[in-house]
C-alpha cells in the first residue's frame, strides 16, 4: 500500500510540474539560456575594496526618486544611511519625508505620521495583492538583498538597467512586456526607468543611465552586505596575525632544535 502511495504521490509532482512548465514556457527556457553580462568595475569587488560613499549616496536618490515608487526595502532602516555617510540630520530629514502607518491610538486606530529614524524603509504598496493591481500582475520584488539573490548580482543588475532596447527583428513581445538584451528570455515587466539627466545629483555628477545604475547597484550591493568592509578588514587583521604567529613559531622552532644535530 505504502509503495503505491509513493508512487501515486511521484505521478502527481510529476504531473504538476508539467503543467507548471506548459503555463510557463517562458521561464523553461529561459532557465537554460547563458547571457553573457557586460564586464563592470566596482570599487567594492577585490578582496581590499570598499564601497565608495559618493556613489552610495547618489545610489540612494536613485532608489529614493525612482525605484522606490514600486520596490520596497524592508530590510533596511531610515537610520542605515548613517552608515552611507549622511548625517543624522540628513537621515532624520529623508524619514521625516515619508508617512508611516503607526498605532494603535487611545482610540485603538491607526494613523499616520512622520518617518523616524528607527522606522524601516516604506513600503509603497500594502501588500502584495495591492503590487500587482498597480502593475498589471507583475510583483516588483523587494530589492533589500537582491544582489545576493543573483548570480554575479551587481553585474547583472547593472546590466539589467542599462539592457533595454528596441527587440530585433522577429521578435514577438508579448502585451505589457519589455525588451531587455539581458534578462532571461529578453522579456522583463519592468519598464525602462532610466533616462539620462533624470535624478539631479548634489554632487554634480553627470546623470547618465550607465552612471545612474552603476550608482544604484552600488547602494544595493551595500544593502545586501552592509557589514562586507568590516568584515574584509577583520579578514586582513587575521590573516596579518596568522603571518606574524607563523613566523614566531617558525623562529621558536630554530631556537628549540638549534643544538640538535640532524
Amino acid at each position: 500500500m505504502r509503495p503505491l502511495m509513493r508512487h501515486a504521490r511521484t505521478l502527481l509532482g510529476a504531473l504538476a510540474l508539467g503543467a507548471t512548465v506548459a503555463l510557463n514556457p517562458l521561464p523553461a527556457r529561459a532557465a537554460g539560456e547563458a547571457i553573457a553580462l557586460p564586464p563592470v568595475s566596482f570599487s567594492f569587488e577585490n578582496m581590499f575594496g570598499t564601497f565608495d560613499r559618493g556613489s552610495l549616496q547618489r545610489g540612494f536618490q536613485v532608489y529614493k526618486e525612482v525605484c522606490s515608487a514600486c520596490h520596497a526595502m524592508r530590510m533596511l532602516s531610515y537610520r542605515n544611511l548613517l552608515e552611507i555617510g549622511l548625517s543624522e540630520e540628513q537621515a532624520r530629514a529623508v524619514a521625516a519625508s515619508f508617512q508611516v502607518t503607526d498605532g494603535p491610538n487611545d482610540q485603538g486606530e491607526m494613523f499616520e505620521r512622520p518617518g523616524r529614524l528607527s522606522d524601516r524603509f516604506r513600503r509603497p504598496f500594502a501588500n502584495e495583492q495591492a503590487a500587482r493591481a498597480a502593475n498589471n500582475g507583475a510583483y516588483p520584488p523587494d530589492l533589500s538583498v537582491m544582489v545576493k539573490a543573483r548570480p554575479n548580482g551587481a553585474d547583472y543588475l547593472h546590466a539589467l538597467l542599462t539592457g533595454y532596447a528596441d527587440p530585433p527583428a522577429g521578435f514577438t513581445l508579448m502585451d505589457g512586456m519589455n525588451y531587455n538584451k539581458y534578462f532571461p528570455g529578453h522579456q522583463i515587466a519592468m519598464p525602462n526607468v532610466l533616462n539620462p539627466g533624470q535624478v539631479e545629483f548634489a554632487d554634480r555628477t553627470e546623470a547618465t543611465v550607465d552612471q545612474m545604475a552603476r550608482d544604484v547597484t552600488t547602494f544595493l550591493a551595500w544593502a545586501a552586505e552592509p557589514e562586507l568592509e568590516q568584515r574584509r578588514a577583520m579578514g586582513v587583521r587575521i590573516i596579518l596575525f596568522l603571518i606574524v604567529l607563523g613566523g614566531l613559531t617558525y623562529a621558536v622552532k630554530r631556537k628549540v632544535w638549534a643544538d640538535v644535530k640532524h
